[in-house]
């Protein structure tokens, strides 16, 4: 009976390898394809710029955006564990979190200070070249959907 009990301890313990082997890496650097981009009622910035860092469970985003308000930079660092992180973004703390949801990585965000949340659900093409951030943002204005789409450079 041990026999067994170890094979199957030993599949089981493969398998978890294999599913987390499995996951994408959206390290890079990541240019906003505006002909693919949706701000939908939002005026949309002129460029995005994302540099991410993957090295599971390691997430780190650096992101310049330009646009009307000028040139804005943020950096975010995150755990795909889930931990509560928090970090300053034009001046207001943002506390976040990411995990998995199968290949894709939730980020959320969130500025208590001004009642804002973000949800980005992050994916990539299966070729790699393409990151694309479906972004639900609720305020207390309302709440919208952006689409952000990235072509690796």
């Amino acid at each position: 009976m041990k026999p067994i009990v170890s094979a199957f301890l030993l599949v089981a313990a493969l398998a978890g390898t294999a599913a987390a082997a499995e996951k994408p890496n959206f390290s890079g650097e990541w240019k906003m394809n505006a002909a693919k981009t949706n701000f939908g009622p939002l005026p949309p910035p002129t460029s995005i710029v994302r540099k991410v860092t993957h090295a599971e469970p390691s997430l780190i985003i650096v992101e310049e955006q330009q646009g009307d308000l000028g040139t804005q930079n943020t950096t975010r660092k995150y755990t795909t564990d889930g931990k509560e992180t928090s970090f300053e973004a034009n001046g207001a703390e943002v506390k976040g979190s990411a995990v998995w949801d199968g290949n894709v990585i939730v980020v959320t965000s969130s500025v208590d200070a001004v009642g804002l949340k973000f949800i980005d659900r992050m994916t990539l093409s299966d070729d790699g070249r393409t990151l694309t951030s479906v972004v639900h943002v609720a305020s207390p204005q309302g709440e919208l959907d952006i689409t952000i789409v990235f072509d690796k450079q």
